[in-house]
């Protein structure tokens, strides 16, 4: 038997995955910056909020008036922009991660009660996701940060609020799809309950794209989030933030480039990866690319 033959499904997706070097740089970018957020204390040549008005608008080493001491320069208050960078990763990837998590988890649930049980809760639940879509995202976090105030946690729940419905419909058509196949017919005919069908029958069945749905969501809630931080309604002073550090220099655009651009292309950089990552690796596990 040849070992093609003999190997397992899931090596051989890993194989195929290894081989998209898109998706592979894409996802080393990502370690990068999940290490530099995790490690920042250590790793940040500065402290995040040190001020040095001497320092103001400083530029980037590569540029006249620059030094290596702050290699991207400063911004308006004199702060290292590599050290505030290095920590708004921090919050960019642990908003994105726990809201994708609370709307992941609160949109399987609700998607696996309406799509099995039918009836009035799918009813009720679909008409709630259909009334939620009709609000353009942006717009409708906007809405509810201006009603709640700005804050971590009130951005947190901003964005849940929203996201979880698109959980819910990826959830919810799986379900209803899963719930006519054999083997929940046959553990619906041996009296099994309808939560040991839904949780141990129907839920191991569709985790593969409740995780594409949960990391293609990512990139779009850390979207949100700068663009709620650069609007004043998110993550507040002092603590660093991608989208505020580009507020910050939307003033001095024409003199100083460097204090909008860099969190810029950190922002783009990072969206660009988790799609691309997501992209790639959700082609190499899919049973249906394969040829």
């Amino acid at each position: 038997m040849s070992a093609a033959a003999v190997t397992s499904p899931t090596a051989f997706a890993w194989r195929r995955a290894l081989r998209n070097r898109s998706a592979v740089g894409a996802a080393a970018v990502i370690v990068v910056v999940a290490l530099a957020a995790i490690f920042a204390p250590w790793i940040a040549p500065h402290a995040v909020d040190d001020t040095d008005l001497l320092r103001r608008l400083q530029p980037p080493a590569w540029m006249d008036g620059g030094e290596w001491a702050f290699p991207l320069g400063c911004d308006g208050l004199g702060r290292d922009i590599l050290s505030r960078l290095i920590f708004g990763a921090r919050v960019s990837i642990s908003i994105g991660l726990l809201v994708v998590a609370l709307a992941v988890g609160i949109g399987t649930i609700a998607g696996l009660t309406a799509g099995y049980l039918r009836g009035t809760a799918d009813t009720l639940l679909s008409r709630l996701a259909e009334i939620l879509l009709a609000f353009p995202y942006l717009i409708f976090a906007v809405g509810l940060m201006a009603m709640t105030g700005p804050g971590l946690h009130n951005l947190v729940l901003a964005l849940v609020y929203r996201e979880w419905v698109v959980s819910f419909r990826v959830v919810r058509g799986e379900t209803l799809a899963a719930r006519e196949i054999e083997y929940v017919e046959a553990a619906r005919a041996l009296g099994a309950s309808r939560l040991h069908i839904m949780t141990r029958e129907i839920l191991p069945n569709i985790l593969s794209p409740i995780l594409v749905v949960g990391t293609v969501r990512m990139a779009t809630v850390i979207m949100l989030e700068a663009s709620l931080s650069f609007l004043g309604l998110g993550v507040q002073s002092p603590t660093a933030s991608w989208g505020a550090m580009v507020a910050d220099g939307r003033d001095f655009l024409l003199d100083a480039w460097w204090v909008s651009t860099i969190p810029g292309l950190a922002i783009l950089a990072l969206v660009l990866s988790i799609n691309v990552a997501s992209q790639g690796f959700r082609d190499a596990f899919d049973p249906r690319m394969r040829t």
